[in-house]
């Protein structure tokens, strides 16, 4: 990747030359060159800025050594496309991770670093019209700084890290802060037990020791929900930010309905999510590969309920008599949203499950796969064993509990 910078301040660049970006610079995988705005000025001062037209306090850019520069860098490309050109500036769309890996697929980008009151606006016009730029105008945050070169520095290193071969294990780059919508969890390192002040002593979670690598994974989830919740609520969905109180109240304040054909794309949608581990494991499976139609149809036999939260379907459930016999109360379809997990959901719902059976009832009972540990200890926990140890479909076992 090639980058261009134009400033008036090149050595502010400096530290460009440090860690893996330098390292990435001196093995060829980073062409960055440093421009320095009044070399392109015309008079004996280098002037950069003039008064603005209209009044107003400080000083505006001039756009005529902006436009030298410019069509030098392209013309610098001898006959390539012409680069993306990012001005930083507290007027400019917020710069995300989703931008930062959009502006590392570009082979070249041009940086213009703004001072003053910012860059006369012909600049931005002439750039886009004249020299064919896509030009973008991009925002650390909600502040104002005295100049683009900080914002530079920090998007560079964003871009720059995202390419091949730029950070050593790339597999570092996957769960990330913002990666996908959500903050990193906490990180832990030696020692287990560390004594930070006399008297106290501060350990890892035992989670993280215990080698049971989905109770870590699923922990890790759980820390990033919650931190995401507590730091950046504006990342999430209303629905994600939903604080699950204990036991059977983990339903309060969701939103329960019989589901109709209307909400049938979305439950198709939900039990894919649910059922992809399923996939993964076994290759196959049947729930996760119904069409629209079936679950259509599914719901003339089953009572499937919905659980919403602020419009999103984040659970479902469905119920109904056995065909074979009325007393056993069937349970089928219990999901809650990936994202959800871990948060009593889905034994409140199963609780909600065996109260919505009629009074002729003797036994619960449900199909689930043998290979889903946190299901089956879920189910037992709940009062469920087994009693059939081949369900409806291969790779399942029917559990059952008598009711009270």
């Amino acid at each position: 990747m090639r980058l261009d910078v134009i400033s008036i301040f090149p050595q502010y660049l400096a530290p460009l030359e440090l860690s893996l970006i330098g390292r990435a610079r001196r093995e060829g995988l980073l062409d960055l060159r440093v421009h320095d705005l009044r070399d392109f000025t015309q008079d004996r001062h280098r002037t950069v800025d003039d008064t603005p037209y209209g009044g107003g306090a400080g000083m505006v850019m001039t756009p005529e050594p902006w436009g030298l520069a410019l069509r030098q860098v392209v013309r610098s490309g001898k006959g390539e496309p012409p680069p993306r050109l990012v001005v930083p500036g507290p007027g400019g769309a917020p710069f995300t991770q989703a931008m930062a890996r959009a502006l590392a697929a570009e082979p070249w980008l041009a940086f213009a670093c703004g001072r003053y009151e910012g860059i006369d606006e012909r600049v931005y016009e002439h750039a886009a019209q004249d020299l064919g730029l896509e030009v973008s105008v991009v925002s650390l945050g909600d502040y104002v700084l005295n100049g683009g070169e900080v914002a530079v520095l920090a998007i560079v290193e964003a871009v720059a890290r995202l390419l091949p071969g730029v950070v050593g294990n790339a597999d570092s780059l996957v769960e990330e802060s913002h990666e996908d919508g959500l903050l990193e969890y906490p990180v832990y390192t030696k020692p287990a037990s560390w004594q930070a002040a006399p008297g106290v002593r501060r350990d890892v979670p035992p989670v993280l020791l215990s080698g049971d690598h989905a109770a870590i994974a699923s922990w890790r989830q759980q820390q990033r929900l919650e931190r995401t919740a507590a730091r950046r609520p504006d990342l999430l969905h209303p629905s994600q930010a939903v604080a699950v109180a204990p036991g059977a109240d983990a339903l309060a304040g969701l939103d329960l309905a019989v589901a109709t054909p209307a909400d049938a794309a979305e439950l198709m949608t939900l039990t894919r999510a649910c059922w992809a581990p399923e996939m993964a494991q076994q290759g196959t499976c049947g729930a996760a590969q119904e069409t629209l139609q079936d679950v259509i149809a599914g719901l003339a036999v089953w009572r499937t309920w919905t659980v919403r939260s602020q419009g999103r379907l984040v659970a479902s459930v469905r119920t109904r008599p056995s065909p074979d016999d009325p007393s056993r109360w069937q349970i089928g379809r219990l999901m809650v949203a990936p994202d959800l997990q871990g948060r009593g959901l889905g034994r409140a719902l199963l609780a909600f499950a065996e109260a919505d059976a009629p009074s002729g009832t003797t036994t619960y009972c449900l199909d689930t796969s043998t290979r889903s540990q946190t299901n089956l200890r879920m189910f037992r926990k709940a009062g469920y064993r087994v009693a059939t140890p081949q369900g409806a479909q291969h790779g399942t076992v029917v559990v059952s509990k008598a009711r009270r």
